[in-house]
């Protein structure tokens, strides 16, 4: 994963991992820059995974524009509201403002993945 040391790209599939073992759901992430607008480059991310898609949540980090993106899948949606992905974005963003790549991803995986789960 592009912007992580080998320790800590093992640490955010880790998180995913239990993130999706807990929720059922399918997370991934991408570090990066997009190719066309940030939101329109995520939701084509979300889209490539193909049947997967109505249960996955993408997280896109563009470390460059400073952005992020959180897209969840139809079937994702209805235990990830529009407001709690915003709540968790915003405390990523938090953390990244202050260095805290590593931190911000770790924590908005895990606090996805917490509430799908609480919803499930």
């Amino acid at each position: 994963m592009k912007g992580l040391t080998a320790a800590q790209a093992d640490d955010v599939r880790k998180a995913l991992h239990t993130a999706e073992r807990r929720s059922g759901l399918r997370f991934g992430v991408f570090i990066g820059e997009p190719v066309g607008g940030r939101r329109h480059f995520a939701e084509r991310l979300h889209a490539a995974l193909g049947e997967e898609a109505d249960r996955a949540v993408v997280i896109f980090i563009d470390l460059a524009g400073r952005g992020l993106e959180i897209v969840t899948g139809e079937d994702a949606r209805r235990r990830l509201s529009d407001s709690a992905c915003r709540l968790t974005a915003m405390s990523m963003a938090t953390a990244f403002s202050v260095g805290d790549l590593i931190g911000g991803l770790l924590y908005g995986i895990a606090a996805l993945g917490e509430q799908a789960t609480a919803r499930r």
